[in-house]
């Protein structure tokens, strides 16, 4: 059960949560999403809506966790897309797990550029860097 206090810190509130996107071969491959099914628990459990159509993952990429860090960034960019615009919404990325960093990273820059205002990441699990 996930509590609305452990957001209580948010100066303002959250509009809308997207979970990290997954390319529908990698999809087809699991199964499932993992960070769509996190972020369904979070919007029913806050009630904030949910998201996982507007932003895509259009290139079909190695998985990063195969790669090294430079690899990483250069593997990640460019390969997400908004069919939308988001203006001034205050979006929280859901995801499952963060290494290094790259894809929050690409997926907020992405969003910021369809017009959010305010973009952070929520992740359930964080890598120690080595």
């Amino acid at each position: 059960m996930v509590s609305k206090q452990l957001i209580a810190h948010h100066r303002k509130p959250i509009d809308l949560i997207i979970p990290m996107p997954m390319h529908a071969k990698r999809l087809k491959e699991r199964g499932f999403n993992h960070a769509l099914e996190i972020a369904r628990l979070l919007s029913r459990q806050l009630q904030i809506p949910l998201d996982y159509t507007t932003c895509q993952r259009t290139k079909h990429t190695p998985p990063q966790a195969s790669l090294h860090l430079k690899e990483r960034f250069k593997n990640i960019r460019g390969v997400f897309n908004c069919q939308q615009k988001l203006p001034d919404l205050r979006i929280a990325i859901v995801d499952d797990v963060m290494t290094t960093g790259a894809s929050l990273n690409e997926l907020a820059k992405t969003l910021k550029q369809a017009g959010a205002a305010h973009v952070e990441c929520w992740v359930i699990a964080r890598t120690l860097p080595k």
